[in-house]
């Protein structure tokens, strides 16, 4: 029997292997350094460029010294800071302009300078984009395309060194990260239903939202299978 991809996400709490460097003595057949070795081995190579390692670096002293300690908005301060990072963009859906102005005061406070840019900058009409009146959020009425593409490229012309996401939409967000060239990070996951906060599904997947699951959930198995 073999494993054909990497399945992490079900490897089991007792074992996770990799947590105590022993992924080679314990990990399951489905854990990536028994699947591909070759690719971990070409990943880490790569942290032998210094700039890449100097992001791992000053990630991990982040996550130790602020562990538990920290929010993540005091975390994009620090990892800003430890990187010598001084111009920050903010690529912010237009509903959390209020707050990301709160987030440009606090980084501002500590010196330093902040480039912002709303999702619907360039007022392009939902209509440019293929969709149809009636396929609009309030037809009958002008409403304006995400323009994530520009958001990127804003903050790109506009000298960012690191990026702050607040709020992208779905499938908006993965646009951004496509053409922004500066390192990112997301500070909030829209969820509109959820008040931005998208793990509450997970964590009530098998009560409140059980509706998530499709059709196949009960012949899902419980655990990776390998294949012949």
């Amino acid at each position: 029997m073999t494993y054909v991809d990497p399945a992490c996400a079900t490897c089991p709490s007792c074992v996770r292997a990799c947590r105590d460097g022993e992924a080679a003595e314990r990990g399951p057949g489905f854990c990536p350094s028994k699947i591909d070795p070759d690719t971990q081995a070409l990943a880490r190579a790569r942290y032998d460029d210094p700039e890449i390692g100097r992001l791992a670096r000053e990630s991990a002293l982040v996550e130790s010294d602020g562990y538990c300690k920290w929010t993540r908005v005091q975390e994009v301060v620090e990892f800003a800071k430890r990187m010598g990072w001084k111009k920050i963009g903010i690529a912010t859906c237009i509903g959390l302009l209020d707050l990301s102005n709160v987030l440009t005061g606090i980084l501002e406070s500590h010196g330093l300078t902040v480039i912002s840019v709303a999702c619907k900058n360039g007022n392009i009409p939902k209509e440019e984009m293929g969709l149809t009146d009636a396929q609009k959020i309030r037809p009958g009425s002008f409403e304006a395309a995400c323009n994530p593409v520009a958001q990127a490229e804003m903050l790109n012309a506009h000298g960012s060194e690191f990026n702050v996401v607040m709020g992208l939409c779905i499938g908006h967000d993965s646009l951004f990260f496509k053409h922004a060239h500066a390192p990112t990070t997301v500070l909030v996951t829209k969820d509109r239903v959820l008040g931005h906060n998208p793990v509450a599904a997970l964590q009530l997947a098998d009560s409140y939202y059980a509706n998530l699951y499709g059709p196949l959930k009960a012949t899902k198995p419980a655990k990776r299978r390998a294949r012949a």
